[in-house]
C-alpha cells in the first residue's frame, strides 16, 4: 500500500469532476487501501480520490479520535439524498496545507453510497461527519473549500497557496 501524492491547490486536477465507479473490484479496493494509507500519513480525516489524481467517485473518512480505534468509512458513488439545518465549521483540507477557514454547510445529511464491497448503504450524519461528507463530496464534483469563501478570503487563501506552491508532496514516513 504505497502512500500516494496528495495534490495541492492550485493543481488543475483538483477541479476534475469524478466519474462513477462502474465495478467495485480488487483494483478499487487497492485504491481505497492506498488512499487510507495516504490519509493517515498526512494526517487527515478524509480524502477524495480526485485529491490523488484519480477521477473516481470515491472518498474515505475516519473521524475517530487519535487515541481511538479506526472508524474508516468508504463512500463509493455517494449522493446526498437529504439535508437539513446549517452549521459553521472550521475546515481544513489536505489539498490546502496550513489553511483552515470557517465554512457553512448543512447540519445534517443523509448520504447513499456503496461500501468497499459494493454493498449499498444509507447513512444519516451530523456534526463533523456531516461536514466531512459534504467536503469530500465537493471534491468529487471539482469544488473546493475555497469556493465556499467570500471574495476577499478566497483571494487571501489563493495568494497564500501560490506562495507555498512548490508542487504536490508525498507525506514523510
Amino acid at each position: 500500500m504505497p502512500i500516494r501524492t496528495i495534490l495541492h491547490y492550485p493543481d488543475p486536477r483538483l477541479r476534475v469532476k469524478a466519474k462513477p465507479v462502474v465495478v467495485v473490484d480488487d483494483t478499487i479496493r487497492t485504491l481505497i487501501d492506498d488512499m487510507a494509507e495516504s490519509m493517515y500519513a498526512a494526517p487527515g480525516v478524509g480524502l477524495a480520490a480526485t485529491q490523488i489524481g484519480e477521477d473516481k467517485r470515491l472518498f474515505i473518512i475516519d473521524i475517530a479520535d487519535e487515541d481511538a480505534p479506526s472508524e474508516l468509512r468508504v463512500f463509493i458513488n455517494p449522493e446526498i439524498v437529504a439535508s437539513a439545518g446549517q452549521q459553521l465549521y472550521r475546515e481544513g483540507c489536505l489539498s490546502f496545507p496550513g489553511v483552515s477557514e470557517d465554512v457553512t454547510r448543512a447540519a445534517e445529511v443523509t448520504v447513499r453510497a456503496l461500501d468497499r464491497d459494493g454493498n449499498a448503504f444509507e447513512l444519516s450524519a451530523s456534526g463533523l461527519l456531516a461536514v466531512a461528507i459534504q467536503h469530500e463530496l465537493d471534491h468529487l464534483d471539482g469544488k473546493l473549500m475555497i469556493d465556499h469563501l467570500g471574495v476577499i478570503k478566497r483571494r487571501i487563501v489563493h495568494r497564500k497557496m501560490l506562495k507555498k506552491d512548490d508542487g504536490p508532496r508525498t507525506p514523510a514516513h
